[in-house]
């Protein structure tokens, strides 16, 4: 309870030596006439208050404080002692100083060993500090003299007051054992009971602001009042702590006595001002006060922090609900990022990064143009799908630049977990955000241009449903309450711009589709590709393999050969890697001293290259009947097919298909078969030829796997040249999809499987009627030598392919 080991602080403090117990006779304001007029210079003490009558020994470390002591001690003259408000503040003004002080005269100086300098105070008279007079060499102020209001001489209840602070006093002694004999026997036979009520008043632990509201009080009887207030407080805190000790010391376990050692640390923490949680607690609530959520937020976090308190730092809990709290004050509530509405800058910008594309980049200058006019709206949901490498990822970095707003990036290819959507419930161990929530922290921004990468890859397992998640985040009319699991608090996603990526829609849930703009980026055609390496690939590789710009150019005619005899996509991402591959090689030429081409021509390519990896997609003719060309979409793009049928006697109906197909396309060449055999009396094919021969259907390139409807024209147009020995017109390709009653549908991929077809020399192309408004869309640049027919039914087909001419030594079917 008393001050035997004061804090032990390097500056102005008690000193580790025991109070000096001294009593005065008589009145305990003694005679201050030292002072001259109430001017007097002023030493600042940390976390101390002197009283009149009490002698205390005053470490002593700052140079204004030595010069104060060594001066006043030298010329026997009197100095004002205050206590400081804070205790960090080096070198304090008035403002740092509490007003009411004590005068005080230097008893003695002690040089310490550790070279430290010890002087003992001697409280005389309480004063006010009036003003500042002067600050160097050290402070001195104008003060007035305080007088102490002493009480009745024959007051009974003062007495009895009196005697019950003595009886508390050694009650506290007893309990927490630390009183010597002459402690007790000092406080017994002092005579003086206001030096005693001050003596007491200086070594109670509490508080330096409580104790200077003790010293600020004039009545002698109203300051005894209030100590014994605060000896009861004291005096039942250690009865409660005495009691536990007793109880916890019948069977301390191991884990019990670490708790108790804890919650010892905490309270010498709390005494030394190194209280880290409340610290953390006041700096979370600071930067609370900065955000701009709305009430209910605000009444949420209130509510956890005051959780938080309730917590000990040690225990596991303290750090979720702190790291909860953290993920709260960091996430960008109502914080916006101001949007470009500068149409033209937009489009420039877009117009640099990517060639091409121009529905997209229409569609994005039209988002602008509408939030321009409109101030507010909400984002919509935009989905590039294509063929790998055609720069859907890239073009979302594009988008956010044109708006001058953050980019985020999410992966979701194999993402098959909800929880990374939705975030972890609190309460599993190593809860946290989902991947949306994650992504805002990570822009600091409410409305970053959001990018959802390989949406069409999602998959799902025992954890849940990933895309089913993502219904709610990407419906406008729901994601303006989004509500992630780990922060259980709506937040408003609707002002992000949402881009989702896919190559292949069929993946792709149905509700899902449905929530989303769906805006086709195509394959590129060869002069496309050739423009896109030239202004974008090469001075990117240039700079990546230690180059300098302009040092080497492949020139165009140079990059043709490369995109058509070493690669085969619809994007340019191995046409990125191939020039690559010819800069390392020239990156260690010049860092070898050797000779290289400033420009590459087409006889370097073997050297840099090797050997031609592809051949152009040959038409095959059409000198054997029941060889048809047909277009069809892959992965990488649009490539050419050839359909062959062929016929074998045999003594029952056979249909025999290969080439790795698809269950799809097998169905096709059922379909087209069956067509055959109940149209046959319009071909003039006697009904009994189908019992005597069997039917192979084979499409070359077997180790590709092939699927999809859009070969069924195709397939009937073999088999009707098959079985009348019929030749097909020269230079054609067809793609649709067929019915038993043969009409012709629509199939997709158009815009790939004519750039296909250009490459193998196609001249003329056979489609459904209902795919000439995708030919429409398409640029004339990329059909420009093309003819298109475009049909509704079989027959149709049947008399555009076939030719009258037969082959020069038909097939005996009868």
């Amino acid at each position: 309870m008393f001050n035997n080991n004061p804090f032990d602080n390097t500056e102005e403090n008690e000193s580790p030596i025991m109070p000096i117990f001294t009593e005065i006779e008589g009145n305990i304001d003694l005679d201050c006439k030292g002072a001259e007029e109430n001017d007097l210079p002023i030493l600042p003490l940390r976390n101390m208050v002197m009283y009149p009558g009490v002698a205390l020994p005053v470490s002593v470390g700052r140079s204004k404080s030595l010069k104060i002591i060594k001066e006043a001690y030298a010329k026997k003259k009197f100095i004002g002692v205050v206590c400081q408000r804070d205790m960090t503040v080096e070198d304090p003004e008035l403002k740092d100083l509490y007003p009411v002080g004590s005068v005080a005269e230097i008893l003695k100086i002690l040089e310490m060993p550790d070279n430290g300098t010890t002087v003992i105070l001697q409280g005389k008279k309480r004063f006010e500090i009036k003003e500042i007079t002067s600050t160097e060499p050290y402070l001195r102020a104008n003060v007035s003299f305080l007088e102490e209001i002493a009480p009745p001489e024959k007051d009974k209840q003062y007495k009895a007051l009196i005697s019950a602070v003595k009886d508390l006093t050694f009650n506290i002694l007893k309990t927490i054992g630390e009183a010597t004999r002459e402690m007790i026997f000092a406080i017994r036979n002092i005579e003086s009971i206001h030096y005693m009520i001050n003596f007491l008043c200086t070594n109670i632990p509490i508080e330096a602001s409580q104790k200077q509201k003790l010293l600020e009080i004039d009545s002698i009887e109203k300051r005894t009042y209030m100590l014994y207030k605060m000896m009861s407080k004291e005096a039942q805190l250690i009865e409660i702590k005495a009691d536990i000790q007793s109880k916890a010391r019948e069977d301390l376990s191991q884990q019990q006595r670490e708790h108790f050692l804890q919650q010892q640390i905490k309270t010498i923490q709390d005494e030394l001002g190194g209280n880290t949680q409340e610290q953390d607690i006041i700096e979370l609530r600071q930067k609370a006060e900065k955000k701009k959520w709305n009430q209910s937020v605000a009444d949420t976090f209130e509510k956890e922090v005051k959780k938080l308190e309730r917590l000990h730092p040690q225990s596991p809990d303290f750090s979720i609900q702190f790291n909860y709290l953290q993920t709260m004050i960091d996430l960008p509530w109502n914080e916006y990022s101001k949007d470009s509405f500068n149409l033209k800058h937009a489009q420039r910008t877009l117009d640099k990064d990517h060639y091409g594309l121009e529905k997209v980049k229409e569609r994005i200058i039209e988002h602008l143009a509408v939030l321009k006019l409109r101030g507010d709206l909400k984002s919509p949901i935009i989905c590039l799908y294509g063929p790998p490498g055609v720069g859907k990822t890239s073009l979302g970095k594009s988008i956010a630049e044109s708006l001058k707003r953050k980019y985020v990036r999410m992966s979701l290819g194999g993402l098959h977990d909800e929880a990374e959507i939705r975030g972890h419930r609190r309460t599993y161990i190593g809860a946290m955000p989902g991947r949306i929530i994650q992504g805002l922290l990570k822009a600091k921004t409410s409305n970053p241009v959001f990018v959802l990468d390989e949406i069409d890859k999602i998959g799902n397992d025992f954890k849940g449903d990933p895309a089913s998640a993502l219904l709610e985040v990407l419906d406008p009319e729901q994601n303006s309450t989004f509500h992630d699991n780990y922060l259980d608090i709506d937040y408003d996603l609707s002002k992000i711009l949402f881009i989702a990526t896919a190559n292949n829609l069929n993946t792709i849930s149905q509700p899902l589709l449905d929530r989303m703009e769906l805006i086709d980026i195509s394959g590129y055609i060869q002069e496309e590709k050739v423009e896109i390496a030239r202004r974008h690939l090469l001075p990117k590789q240039l700079e990546n393999n230690g180059l300098e710009k302009g040092e080497i150019d492949i020139p165009k005619k140079t990059m043709n050969a490369i995109v058509e005899n070493y690669t085969r996509e619809s994007g340019v991402r191995e046409l990125d890697k191939k020039i690559a591959k010819i800069l390392r090689k020239i990156a260690r030429k010049k860092a070898s001293e050797e000779e290289y081409p400033k420009s590459l021509t087409v006889s370097d390519l073997k050297e840099y290259l090797g050997m031609q990896e592809y051949s152009r997609d040959k038409y095959e003719g059409n000198e054997y009947p029941g060889v048809v060309t047909g277009l069809a979409w892959t992965a990488v793009g649009g490539e050419i097919l050839f359909v062959e049928s062929s016929l074998s006697k045999s003594k029952r109906e056979k249909l025999t298909l290969t080439g790795n197909l698809g269950d799809v396309m097998k169905e096709s060449a059922v379909i087209a078969m069956q067509y055959i055999k109940s149209h046959a009396d319009l071909l003039n094919i006697p009904e009994e030829v189908f019992d005597k021969w069997s039917v192979h259907i084979h499409v070359p390139e077997g180790a590709i796997p092939k699927d999809g409807p859009s070969a069924g024209i195709t397939m009937i147009t073999s088999l009707a040249s098959s079985f009348t020995q019929r030749k097909v017109k020269p230079n054609l390709a067809m793609t649709g999809e067929i019915t038993l009653r043969g009409r012709v549908l629509p199939v997709g991929g158009i815009k790939e499987k004519i750039l296909a077809a250009k490459r193998a020399n196609i001249k003329e192309i056979i489609l459904s009627e209902e795919n000439r408004k995708d030919i429409e869309e398409i640029k004339d640049t990329y059909i420009k030598g093309l003819t298109f027919h475009y049909v509704k039914d079989i027959k149709e087909v049947l008399d555009l392919a076939l030719l009258k001419e037969k082959v020069a030594h038909p097939l005996n079917l009868n």
